[in-house]
């Protein structure tokens, strides 16, 4: 069983900053395999990043150069810094497990002026 915290979101303007974290709990000894989806309202929940089973990331296109993915093995967190923030990345950020299939209980972020 793992379990997954995030916290971070905030309402920030447009151009601004936000850094995600996602502290993991449980079976789980690395950060390899976690990542974040997001959910804007009316819309499916999207991939966002992920850091991959072997250590790499990878990005959906929409964030690309925009945010960073990180992880901190001692901690068992996962972050995600978003900068150059548009109105249209306003949405829950949820963190995944996609070993486990575990999601987080989500974090809003609304990019506002």
């Amino acid at each position: 069983q793992v379990q997954l915290v995030e916290s971070g979101g905030g309402l920030v303007q447009p151009g601004g900053s936000l850094r995600l974290a996602c502290a993991v709990s449980g079976r789980v000894f690395s950060v390899n395999g976690l990542g974040w989806y997001r959910q804007a309202p009316g819309k499916q929940r999207e991939f966002v990043a992920v850091i991959t089973g072997s250590g790499g990331t990878n990005y959906a296109d929409s964030v690309k150069g925009r945010f960073t993915i990180s992880g901190d093995n001692t901690k068992n967190t996962v972050y995600l810094q978003m900068n150059s923030l548009k109105p249209e990345d306003t949405a829950v950020y949820y963190c995944k497990h996609f070993g486990f299939g575990s999601w987080g209980q989500g974090t809003q972020v609304t990019v506002s002026s």
